[in-house]
């Protein structure tokens, strides 16, 4: 068997959740079965049955206003990936980037058409700030994908739901396989030198926060959260790529007006070596998210042994149990379009609430860290996630779904 994986993000352009999964799912599964990835970028390697390419855009050819890059480039890459030749048995996208891809895979060459979720475009709304006029189309390619796919992968039993209640998808072609974590990858570690040179003292406890700065992710709420926090808690944003410029305006001012100490800003996508130690000695893991269909930066922080204060959304609830790994802050207090508040700082004050109870527990920290990592052990392998997957190929390849 050979199946090819379509992507946006792959190794060393990663900058979101889904890259991070494709990253694993290859590797795995090219210890069972031929992969090809095409990817976007400039990649090309080849190594024990799996095949990474890249495809490149010119940016002579795209004059197009600045929001429409991403998605005309979208089309473009789709397109190459396709009129590349494909040999194949079945083809696998990841995000609605390579949805017109697989739909081309599809339709010219007659194979299974299998689509990842990790995140769904009418629950993002705030994309129109991106995108313009291009949310509009990535709303129309993800619903012709979806509702044409042969299986659909939900990354969590939320996101299934989500799926049944947005799209015209029979239910018997979803199918519930989480993401995963490589265990011996992430895993707590004594090494501080990177705290050091972000100018983070190890001797102080405090809450971190990994992630791209967007309304998803709900960074703004736990910069709100800070002037409720504890006075000797340090915060650490490691927080980058701003989906928009108006959004990067927001974050520095809301981080500018925080009048105390201790608050350390790192405005990248750090490296792996980086953020494992970061989350290693992390004393509490903050999500605040307001969408999140699996949210794999929260397994990550759990298999470094750290507690994990989130959002209670999504697949998020799948992933930290309440009052066992961390605490889950409800978003009640949202409006039906959940990306206002009806009270913007109550549910700050709640995440502070719950940060501060952990900060003042080193105990209660200790017991929901080790409960972490071996919730993460027993639920969230790669290896057992790739088998899944393989045998959903399979199952697509010899006439049943």
């Amino acid at each position: 068997m050979k199946a090819l994986l379509l992507t946006n993000e792959y190794p060393p352009n990663v900058y979101g959740g889904a890259g991070v999964h494709v990253d694993y799912l290859s590797r795995e599964l090219a210890r069972l079965m031929d992969i090809e990835v095409r990817a976007f970028g400039t990649q090309d390697t080849a190594a024990d049955h799996l095949r990474v390419r890249g495809f490149g855009l010119d940016p002579a050819r795209h004059t197009e206003p600045k929001p429409l890059q991403s998605v005309l480039g979208a089309v473009e890459r789709c397109t190459a990936f396709a009129s590349a030749g494909i040999d194949a048995q079945l083809v696998h996208c990841h995000t609605w980037y390579t949805h017109l891809g697989g739909i081309l895979a599809k339709l010219n060459y007659g194979i299974p058409l299998v689509l990842t979720v990790h995140s769904l475009e009418p629950l993002r709304p705030w994309k129109r700030e991106q995108l313009g006029g291009g949310y509009d189309f990535s709303l129309w390619v993800e619903k012709t994908a979806l509702e044409m796919a042969d299986a659909v992968i939900a990354v969590s039993r939320e996101t299934k739901e989500d799926i049944q209640r947005l799209f015209n998808v029979d239910e018997n072609k979803i199918h519930i396989i989480y993401n995963g974590i490589d265990l011996d990858e992430y895993r707590a570690i004594a090494a501080t030198d990177a705290l050091v040179r972000y100018g983070i003292d190890p001797a102080r406890p405090y809450v971190l926060f990994v992630g791209r700065i967007t309304r998803q992710k709900g960074i703004i709420h736990l910069v709100h959260a800070i002037e409720h926090l504890d006075p000797a808690v340090q915060v650490v944003l490691c927080a980058g790529a701003p989906d928009t410029p108006q959004i990067a305006a927001e974050m520095q001012a809301a981080v500018q007006a925080v009048q105390r100490p201790g608050v350390v800003w790192i405005q990248e996508m750090v490296d792996k070596p980086t953020v494992r130690q970061l989350y290693s000695h992390a004393a509490v893991f903050c999500c605040p998210s307001i969408y999140e269909p699996f949210g794999i930066i929260n397994l990550e922080a759990m298999a470094c042994e750290t507690a994990v204060v989130a959002s209670a959304v999504g697949g998020i609830k799948e992933v930290v149990v309440d009052g066992e790994t961390g605490f889950l802050i409800p978003l009640e207090q949202m409006k039906e379009s959940p990306f206002e508040a009806l009270h913007p700082g109550q549910f700050a004050r709640d995440l502070a609430a719950r940060i501060n109870t952990l900060m003042a527990d080193p105990a209660l920290r200790e017991r929901m860290g080790k409960a972490g990592r071996r919730r993460a052990e027993e639920h969230f392998s790669w290896a057992a996630i790739a088998r899944q997957t393989a045998a959903l190929y399979q199952s697509l390849l010899c006439g049943a779904t």
